[in-house]
């Protein structure tokens, strides 16, 4: 399988003992990386060129010049993303992100336009091709969603990535227990949903669809499993055996806990819900969750 793995699926056999049966069936599993690819969102097509027009006055900002990027830079991978990028400026902002950002090879990741350069986006994570929404433009450069880490931006310099339509948006309340797909702005389906229990609450703010992964184990009722880009708030406060896993989107095998906080953070609905997003949702789909 492309992608490696949830984060219990290859965990040693000592580790399953030590956690124990009622800990899987008692608890939503954070997802680790096994995700295959679904289907990538259409390229966007170029605005059609403006007929002649009366000549107006420049207001072009200056580009400000990327810095090279040292090669020896960390690349973003499953792992927690490295330090120093900025706060997304607006992680509840719920308009959707109807475009993708993804790279065609090594794209160096900056703290600013023109700023200094972090890390690398690579083509894939754990071999799913990645799409990054993009939530802000300026003169050269574009900001997106950082894999890997929650309610964090990065800007990208022009070339080197192309940009994607994307059309569906999940927006999840945690007061109220519900998640709404919406599909060009409007809502297709809202369902209830269990989320995170006090001290392993869902991450609020904006992330996105990474990937996707089987189930490894029956109490997700045999239905798929989306990985999102965002990973616990306190990774220390979720089991052993999830450290170092990203929050999911999943199924369980009843519906006895809807409308609860009972995950590891994770977030929990039907199977004929999980299986609906499944056909529709794209990678780089985004996800804000409000309080």
């Amino acid at each position: 399988m492309p992608f490696d793995r949830i984060t219990e699926r290859r965990m040693p056999g000592w580790l399953f003992a030590a956690l124990g049966v009622p800990l899987l069936l008692a608890t939503a599993l954070l997802v680790g990386r096994a995700l295959t690819g679904a289907p990538p969102p259409a390229p966007v097509a170029a605005a059609p060129a403006a007929g002649p027009s009366t000549p107006a006055r420049s207001t072009t900002e200056p580009v400000p010049p990327a810095a090279p990027a040292p090669p020896d830079l960390p690349v973003v991978t499953y792992d927690p993303a490295p330090g120093g990028f900025p706060a997304d400026p607006a992680p509840a902002d719920t308009r959707p992100l109807r475009e993708g950002a993804r790279p065609n090879g090594k794209v160096a990741a900056y703290d600013a336009p023109g700023g200094r350069p972090l890390a690398f986006l690579a083509p894939t994570i754990s071999d799913v091709r990645l799409t990054v929404p993009i939530v802000q433009r300026r003169a050269g450069w574009t900001a997106v969603l950082l894999p890997s880490a929650n309610r964090t931006i990065a800007w990208l310099p022009a070339g080197g990535w192309t940009t994607v339509a994307l059309r569906d948006q999940i927006v999840v309340q945690r007061r109220t227990h519900r998640l709404t797909w919406l599909r060009d702005g409007r809502a297709v389906h809202t369902w209830p949903v269990s989320l995170g229990m006090p001290g392993q609450l869902t991450p609020l703010g904006r992330t996105f669809v990474l990937g996707r992964t089987q189930p490894p184990q029956a109490v997700y009722g045999g239905v798929d499993i989306f990985a999102l880009g965002a990973v616990p708030d306190d990774p220390d406060a979720v089991p052993t055996g999830l450290r170092g896993a990203h929050i999911g989107l999943h199924s369980w095998q009843n519906d006895d806990t809807l409308g609860e906080d009972v995950t590891n953070g994770c977030i929990r609905l039907t199977r004929s819900a999980q299986r609906q997003l499944l056909a529709a949702l794209a990678p780089g789909t985004s996800f804000v969750v409000l309080p």
